[in-house]
């Protein structure tokens, strides 16, 4: 049978195949491309046109990767997001050969102290350890013998006389041992195991939170066991009635929740001075179910809530929300201006009420979907927006009762310490809890087409995410977060991260010239 096969034919026509093919196609895209006219290029060089289309689509991935610096990527560069992810797989911080950071640009500086704390002298919780799971191990191109090994960690959280407490004056009060947790990112703009992954590993951490996001409690949401920050945005979702109005029977049963520990309604984000915005395609049927929309079609919430139109409206529905509820309630904001908070402050001075807590989102904050020109110009970056909110907060006597959340690219120790110093109490996270889970950057969120399976509800796309794995990776981000902020705090010469203030920073103008922040930005008389 084999003798009768012509070898040299079957060669021959494999080589005329291979070259026909080819041209054939080569030839079917020059006519197309000639006789189109939608794009220039193509009908005037429709080869080099192919070309330059391919290049440009592989731009993006060819910048992040080959061309840019490790400080040139925007918004987060190759060494910010690779910091995160050696937090989370290895437990380290640890860098050798010295700073990457050009020293020559003004910036702003942490101050150190002659005299350290020493270890016993900081109140903190070392123990009782907490069981996590790192890599291990050799990772090279072709080779991996990375394995996850068990080892206990310190907690690094605050002791029970040190508590950040919220809402003391509610029926239930909110005690929160840790100085950072998840940022405000709903169910639907996240999928379920990304969600499931964060809310497993700041469960293990203890001392943290789970923030919903305007999207509702889902139940990926309390799945770890740990606390959990509600947000009720402009479009209620999860607290609504079939009309659209607001259902205080659901907020009740929300508010009865043990889990659900406060409640946040939201008025601005830092990338979205409006509502929230999810594709159609990403709205599933369990989705729609929590958010109490119509499955499968593209969800735009109003710009501001209905409930209320000025700060007495507002004051009204936070204190019914308190009465009903029995838990702090808090609002979310963005600072337009120095002068943003004022209104605010005064009415909380004037009518005793008003929020137990502030969340001050920056303009540089991250968002699922947004518009281009509001992510690049509303709203003052986080650093401006803490100093006017402080301020004002001190200047009407009501600082004492109001805690402050911060959020805006705040993914470090040492951007928390500086934000901390600058006024905030608590840092929320949103960017680099993603990155912790799997993110890559890929700016697809909007899309449902994820590639890592983070910002997306596609089952296909997930299935990468592995949340037995990516679990351990969010505990340990958090954990190192603590523990530098732990050895920062030593360093600077005070005994708990709760003590940072505007003297322990400093500004390095383009001069040389070194300016204590206190004085640049001293505290006004109350």
């Amino acid at each position: 049978m084999f003798d009768k096969i012509d070898l040299s034919a079957m060669l021959n026509s494999a080589l005329f195949l291979f070259f026909l093919i080819p041209l054939f196609l080569f030839l079917y895209l020059y006519f197309k491309d000639k006789s189109q006219s939608q794009h220039a290029v193509l009908r005037n060089f429709p080869i080099l046109g192919r070309i330059r289309y391919v290049l440009e689509m592989l731009g993006p991935e060819f910048r992040q990767y080959l061309f840019d610096s490790d400080h040139e990527g925007k918004p987060f560069n190759r060494s910010d997001y690779t910091n995160i992810v050696v937090q989370g797989k290895y437990l380290k911080t640890v860098i050798g050969f010295g700073s990457k950071r050009d020293f020559e640009i003004p910036g702003l500086y942490i101050r150190n102290s002659m005299f350290p704390k020493q270890r016993e002298e900081m109140q903190i919780e070392s123990s009782p350890k907490i069981r996590t799971k790192r890599y291990i191990g050799t990772e090279g191109l072709f080779s991996r013998t990375e394995h996850l090994e068990e080892v206990d960690v310190s907690p690094w959280t605050l002791p029970d006389d040190e508590v950040i407490t919220i809402g003391e004056n509610c029926r239930e009060p909110w005690r929160v041992k840790g100085p950072v947790g998840m940022s405000a990112m709903s169910y639907g703009a996240l999928g379920e195991n990304a969600i499931s992954s964060m809310s497993y590993g700041l469960g293990m951490a203890t001392g943290s939170w789970v923030h919903t996001g305007e999207g509702g409690l889902a139940p990926y949401h309390t799945i770890g066991g740990g606390d959990v920050i509600m947000q009720i945005g402009s479009g209620i979702f999860g607290v609504r009635n079939e009309d659209g109005t607001f259902s205080w029977e659901k907020f009740k049963e929300k508010a009865s929740n043990p889990q659900v520990k406060c409640f946040e309604v939201k008025l601005a984000q830092g990338a979205k001075i409006r509502g929230g915005h999810v594709e159609g395609s990403k709205v599933n049927p369990e989705i729609a179910e929590i958010r109490g929309v119509t499955p499968w079609k593209t969800v735009d919430s109003p710009n501001r809530h209905n409930q209320f139109h000025d700060y007495e409206s507002l004051f009204e529905f936070i204190g019914k929300m308190r009465d009903e509820g029995g838990k702090p309630v808090g609002i979310k904001i963005v600072m337009g201006g120095p002068d943003s908070a004022d209104e605010l402050c005064h009415q909380m001075q004037v009518t005793n009420g008003g929020p137990d807590f502030i969340t001050i989102d920056g303009g540089e904050g991250g968002s699922g979907a947004t518009y281009q020109e509001m992510a690049d110009s509303m709203g003052l970056p986080i650093k401006s927006g803490l100093i006017y909110l402080d301020n004002a907060l001190r200047v009407y006597g009501v600082r004492d009762r109001v805690k402050i959340f911060a959020s805006g690219k705040l993914f470090s120790p040492d951007k928390i310490a500086i934000a901390m110093a600058m006024g905030a109490d608590l840092i929320n996270i949103a960017r680099g809890m993603m990155i912790s889970v799997g993110c890559i950057g890929a700016a697809k969120c909007h899309t449902n087409h994820c590639p890592v399976g983070v910002a997306t509800t596609d089952k296909e796309h997930q299935k990468g995410l592995v949340v037995d794995e990516k679990k351990w990776r969010v505990l340990n981000y958090v954990i190192t977060l603590r523990n530098g902020l732990h050895t920062l705090a030593a360093a600077t010469g005070i005994d708990s991260y709760t003590k940072f203030d505007r003297s322990h920073i400093v500004y390095r103008d383009q001069y040389g010239q070194v300016t204590s922040f206190d004085k640049l930005f001293p505290y006004p008389a109350s």
